[in-house]
Order: C-alpha cells, then sequence, then structure tokens
C-alpha cells in the first residue's frame, strides 16, 4: 500500500488523453491527403474525447496539497482556471465541427465529389484506428471497473457513441469506395454524408463540454460546503493522522466519497486497512445520502525523515516497506 496507486488513476486517464490525441492526428492528417471529409471529422472527434478527459482532470489537483493555505490558493485557482480552459477547448471543438458540417453540406449540395486517390490509405487508417481505440477502451474499462462502477459505466457509454461515429465513417469510406470502383455516383456521396453526421457527433461533444462544466461549477460549490462535515467524521476516527485528497461527487440523488489519508507509515498494511474500513463504514452509516465510498490509506510524510524512538516488534511488512 503506498503512494503509486493514488497516481495511477492519472496515468489511466492519461493513457487515453495520450491514445486519442495520436488518432485524432493520424485520422486527420490521412482524411487530409486522401480528401475524406469523414476520416476528419473522426479525427476532431477524437480530439474532442482527449480534450473532454482533459478538462476533467483539473478539480482534483487542488486537494493533493498537504499545506491548508497552499491548499486553499490551488483550489481558488482551479475554480478560475478550469472552467475558462473547458469553455475554450468546448468552442475550438464547436468551431472546428461546424466548419466540417458545412464542408459536407457543400459537397452534398454541389457535383458529385472529386475522385479520392487514396481512399485505401483512409480505409487501413480507419479500420486501424477503431481497433487501437477498442484496446485503449479495454485497458481503461478494465481499470476504471474496479474503482468505480459507475465511472467505469459513464466511460463505457462514452464509448459507444465514439465506436458509433467510427462505424458510420468507415461505411462513408467504403461506399465512396465502391462507388469510385463500380463508376456509381450516387455513392460518393457516402463519405460527405458520414462527414455529416459525424459532425454532428463532434458538435454535441461540444455542447456536452459546455454543459458539464457549468454543472460541474456549481455541484462543486455545493461539495465544497459538505466537505467539511465528511472531513470532520473522518478525522473522529483513530489512526488517520490527515485527510490528503477528499472529493464528494454527486449522482442524481446519491454521493459519491473518493478519500486518501494518511496514516503512521510504521504501521502494517493490515492495520491501515482496517482504519480505512472504520472511516468507510462511519461515513456509510452517518450519512444516508452516501452511497458509495472509496478510500486509499498512503503513508504520511511530515516533510522530513520519520524517525522512531522504537523497533518494529515483528517483521511484518508495513507501509513504507
Amino acid at each position: 500500500m503506498t503512494r503509486e496507486r493514488f497516481p495511477s488513476v492519472h496515468a489511466a486517464t492519461w493513457s487515453g488523453i495520450a491514445g486519442n490525441l495520436t488518432l485524432a492526428v493520424i485520422k486527420a492528417g490521412f482524411g487530409y491527403m486522401a480528401n475524406s471529409k469523414s476520416l476528419l471529422a473522426d479525427g476532431l472527434h477524437s480530439a474532442s474525447e482527449a480534450a473532454s478527459s482533459l478538462s476533467g482532470l483539473f478539480p482534483s489537483k487542488s486537494v493533493e496539497t498537504k499545506r491548508k493555505a497552499r491548499r486553499e490558493r490551488s483550489k481558488e485557482h482551479s475554480r478560475i482556471a478550469r472552467p475558462g480552459i473547458s469553455v475554450l477547448l468546448s468552442v475550438l471543438i464547436l468551431m472546428g465541427g461546424l466548419q466540417i458540417a458545412i464542408s459536407a453540406l457543400g459537397s452534398l449540395s454541389g457535383d458529385v465529389p472529386e475522385s479520392l486517390e487514396k481512399y485505401t490509405h483512409a480505409l487501413v487508417v480507419a479500420f486501424a484506428a477503431l481497433a487501437v481505440k477498442e484496446a485503449i477502451f479495454q485497458y481503461q474499462y478494465r481499470y476504471f471497473r474496479k474503482r468505480n462502477q459507475s465511472q467505469a459505466l459513464a466511460y463505457a457509454q462514452q464509448h459507444r457513441r465514439a465506436l458509433y461515429c467510427s462505424l458510420i465513417v468507415l461505411v462513408g469510406i467504403v461506399g465512396s469506395m465502391t462507388g469510385e470502383t463500380m463508376g456509381w455516383s450516387i455513392l460518393r456521396y457516402m463519405d460527405p454524408a458520414a462527414a455529416l453526421i459525424a459532425s454532428c457527433f463532434v458538435l454535441h461533444k461540444g455542447y456536452r463540454m459546455i454543459v458539464d462544466t457549468v454543472y460541474g461549477s456549481l455541484v462543486q460549490e455545493l461539495e465544497q460546503e459538505e466537505a467539511l462535515d465528511f472531513k470532520e467524521t473522518v478525522q473522529r476516527v483513530y489512526g488517520i493522522i490527515t485527510i490528503e485528497h477528499l472529493v464528494a461527487r454527486e449522482q442524481e440523488h446519491d454521493v459519491t466519497i473518493e478519500l486518501v489519508i494518511s496514516v503512521n507509515p510504521r504501521i502494517s498494511v493490515l492495520e491501515a486497512q482496517e482504519i480505512a474500513n472504520r472511516a468507510k463504514t462511519l461515513l456509510l452509516t452517518r450519512f444516508s445520502h452516501v452511497k458509495e465510498v472509496q478510500i486509499q490509506a498512503v503513508p504520511y510524510d511530515p516533510g522530513y525523515p520519520y524517525k522512531s524512538n522504537h523497533e518494529l516488534p515483528d517483521p511484518e511488512a508495513t507501509l513504507i516497506q
């Protein structure tokens, strides 16, 4: 039981961000070279997923500091920075989606789309990107399912929309390739038609980011008031030295609490787990609206080497081993 478990949450999220950004660049690059508007739209949708995950990282960074003054200052900066950054990313995504939609409408209302010389490359990229995206999803979903069932469900729903978008793009590319090969001009409109549908996914994503930013800010203010009650309750548990991290998220009428506590680094892993279980039980019994509590115990770090005047009575594993 070490500090490595807590950063792993961000590691899993950052892996998804890096994967989506890479897919976005590859899709957009090959879409531009192949003159495939649908692949461009799919690349923008991957970028919007990365932006959505990135904006979701800002709220939790404010609670990782240990000193009260620095923590309060960090929280204030986070409240100011997060909405601005999220809205900026949302506006950029909306502008990109609108531009692709206008371009797709122009192609659909005009003459037969131009011949696409590198459609095969676009098709290969679309297939490969779909496989890579599914691999990233399986990795993140398994991690989130172990950590938070409701979070895993929300992530699965988000992935389902991305999968629909990629499949529509794939059908559009295959249809246009078929029209190109068979000489059926009507099928060559399938790529811009798929681009128009994919741009709707992008616009919906940008809209949801703005709504979540506004709603998330209101919910966070409510949580700051209730967090004091949660903290006071947890601090009554014998063995807890400090509260390193506490976030309470409201989902409909239920509240989910994520908590990181620090304990004596000289106690055993089993004793630390018992302390965490007592804190969890106390929160669930005292607050009826709290339905899920996730607690991690980490060794207390006062900023200098922890010293003890006595040796351990037995060679049992401790938190700092």
